[in-house]
């Protein structure tokens, strides 16, 4: 162990011991001159010399000691290499506590939180592979991690999590309770069009009414450019020329937007997410801001793009603005077992300010019975 000062300037305080001092020397005890009969044929030039002391010194010796003690307090004291190393068991849910025979070990559930084992098993999606590395970055150093998991684990991420230190993976019968599926929001379409793209609508609402057909919640609404954008959803800009600030502000705040073979935008990354038979692109998206944008390469029309025509346009229009499936997460748990080699994170101090508190505490009361045993010892 080590200590420290986390904020040493604050030892600057110590110059307010002179504060007591001087109080001791300005209210020491009197001296009253007695005149003497004797005396009065005395040189009065030679004079008694004084010496410096200071009179209830136990009083004094206090205070000093508790303004040293509330500096050293601002001063904010800690210890590196402090913490506690008691050995660790995280259970991921989905395992019978009653296989958890160790004792003398900190029992936790692998949860948000790290709730301990005597609670109530959480509930809810839990990112194990998220919290391994959490709880591998807050404990210290040399403190011994058991994980127990159930023989199938929900919430894995793309790779095996990589720790500071090797862990005893014991993996036991059970099964983590599969996440709830997302509900599917309904695919709502609305467009924006310009004079002259009349003729497109017709290949959209017969798209939206065969979505209908098929028991989706698919809402169609068409109206000029010149009208509000919807508030969010799903929206087909047809209008060339520039693509207005208001548009792209839409877009970045979630929503997907289908705009304009002949619409103006800035360059940007794009993938190809639909093509012809021959590979040639019709729809390319680019990300912007927490949105997508989505751009035709042709115009809306049966001669430019026969694909219009087809039986599967619905399904290929509906693919565009569908959520990307959610990445795969539940895997078996001797796939997940973690690897070595990690980065180690520095430990936070361990700051004793609180014990320190309590010792000002108590010398501050041994000052002020000090100091009413004073004076009450004063003359009246």
């Amino acid at each position: 162990m080590s200590p420290t000062l986390l904020l040493p300037a604050a030892l600057s305080a110590l110059v307010a011991l002179a504060i007591p001092l001087a109080i001791h020397l300005a209210r020491r005890s009197e001296m009253r001159p007695t005149d003497f009969a004797a005396l009065r044929w005395l040189d009065p030039k030679p004079r008694p010399r004084s010496r410096l002391r200071f009179d209830e010194w136990p009083l004094l010796l206090a205070r000093l000691v508790l303004l040293a003690l509330v500096a050293l307090w601002l001063a904010r004291p800690a210890l590196y290499g402090s913490a506690d190393t008691t050995p660790w068991i995280a259970v991921v849910p989905g395992v019978d506590v009653g296989q958890i025979t160790q004792s003398v070990a900190r029992r936790h559930w692998l949860a948000p939180g790290f709730p301990p084992l005597d609670h109530p098993p959480p509930s809810g999606p839990i990112p194990v592979a998220s919290l391994l590395r959490q709880l591998d970055a807050e404990l210290p150093r040399g403190v011994t991690l058991t994980v127990v998991v159930p023989a199938e684990i929900e919430g894995a991420d793309a790779e095996r999590p990589r720790l500071s230190r090797a862990v005893a993976w014991r993996v036991v019968p059970g099964t983590m309770p599969a996440a709830a599926a997302a509900p599917q929001p309904g695919l709502g379409l609305t467009v924006r069009y310009a004079p002259g793209r009349e003729a497109a609508l017709r290949y959209l609402r017969a798209a939206a009414g065969t979505w209908q057909a098929a028991g989706h919640e698919a809402d169609y609404a068409a109206a000029p450019s010149s009208q509000p954008l919807p508030a969010s959803g799903n929206l087909v800009w047809l209008v060339p020329g520039p693509l207005p600030g208001a548009v792209i502000d839409w877009i970045r705040g979630g929503g997907t937007a289908l705009v304009d073979a002949a619409a103006t935008v800035a360059p940007m990354a794009t993938t190809v997410v639909w093509h012809d038979d021959v590979g040639a692109p019709l729809v390319t998206a680019a990300l912007l801001g927490r949105g997508r944008m989505l751009r035709l390469t042709r115009p809306l029309d049966p001669a430019a793009m026969p694909q219009l025509l087809e039986p599967d346009f619905p399904a290929q229009l509906r693919a565009l603005f569908a959520a990307p499936p959610p990445a795969p997460s539940r895997v078996a748990a001797v796939a997940l077992a973690p690897l070595t080699g990690g980065a180690t994170y520095p430990q936070p101090a361990r700051e004793l300010a609180p014990w320190l508190a309590l010792v000002i505490a108590a010398v501050l009361l041994v000052e002020r019975w000090l100091a009413t045993a004073r004076r009450s010892r004063d003359p009246a």
